[in-house]
């Protein structure tokens, strides 16, 4: 139970029968149920996933996974991620022990993986960036930085780009990436993988330019690499050397410690001759009560 004595979760959205669609049932990192904040759980079908961001109750947690297990059509296994641990270890609650499985969003297939490192292979909360993406991108030579297994490049592909670099320090989230590309039949010939520091590889990013659309996603901090607070900027003021006239960026900022005037500011001060465009809600049950807290997705465009 939690201190107000109500049961850990009063609701738990029902998925339709043989559904695939990865979705997130319960958002509570959004601030809108309060004594939730540190519940989430994920659909990745057959898995029904609980994020801990800190304690709870072992029988409270117990009673969630069978509630989970016997509400949700095609359910097969319930497991438990505890964030707030070392490693961020998993551990199955009931059913199977799924360490992989396939699932689908917008029509295109990614690769799950679950226990084998903190994140699972796809961020739920970018649905409809990668829709936006999909929708504006034929024809188009795409930058895709901090690559991670490449969602973003699978749509671009799908949205009938005729090239996507994909660049990101770890080979491993490239290769499940590649993966990803042939899961959904795609021409890996239109893509390019590389394994770089981008803040060390500005003239290797130029030569396979200039760019008629520049994703930007990068993580908020990572030891050693990346501090973006610090870092945006370097990359912003690239933005003259990787750009088409009126090409398109699509810069996102994940960090709950900067908001979204952080980016405009910057953008507004590294490179003049980027205008603001539109931004990219997440989907609603990501809506943040705190909104600078929350996914930021920014979209301008470069008038070079």
């Amino acid at each position: 139970m939690t201190d107000d004595g109500q049961a850990l979760l009063i609701d738990i959205p029902s998925v339709s029968p043989v559904s695939q669609q990865a979705e997130r049932l319960f958002h509570g990192r959004g601030h809108v149920y309060p004594a939730y904040e540190h519940v989430l759980i994920d659909w990745l079908s057959p898995v029904a996933l609980i994020t801990l961001y800190k304690p709870v109750e072992a029988e409270d947690l117990k009673q969630l996974a069978q509630r989970l297990f016997s509400s949700i059509i095609d359910c097969h296994s319930v497991q438990v991620q505890y964030r707030y641990l070392k490693h961020a270890p998993f551990e199955l609650l009931q059913g199977d022990a799924i360490e992989q499985t396939i699932i689908e969003e917008n029509g295109l297939k990614y690769k799950i993986t679950l226990g084998r490192a903190q994140n699972t292979g796809l961020f739920l909360d970018m649905k409809n960036g990668r829709q936006w993406v999909q929708e504006h991108t034929q024809n188009a030579n795409v930058l895709n930085l901090f690559s991670y297994t490449c969602a973003f490049s699978i749509a671009a592909i799908a949205g009938g780009a005729k090239q996507v670099f994909n660049i990101d320090m770890s080979r491993t989230s490239l290769t499940t990436g590649r993966d990803n590309h042939r899961l959904n039949n795609q021409d890996t010939g239109k893509v390019k993988f590389d394994a770089l520091d981008i803040f060390k590889s500005f003239g290797r990013i130029k030569k396979h330019g200039p760019y008629d659309l520049l994703i930007c996603d990068p993580p908020s901090f990572q030891k050693g690499s990346v501090d973006i607070q610090r870092d945006y900027k370097k990359i912003i003021r690239r933005i003259p050397d990787f750009m088409l006239p009126n090409g398109l960026l699509m810069l996102c900022l994940n960090s709950p410690e900067l908001d979204a005037e952080f980016l405009k500011q910057t953008v507004k001060e590294e490179c003049a001759d980027c205008q603001y465009v539109t931004e990219v809600e997440a989907p609603e049950i990501f809506i943040n009560a705190i909104q600078s807290k929350g996914l930021k997705v920014l979209i301008y465009r470069y008038s070079g």
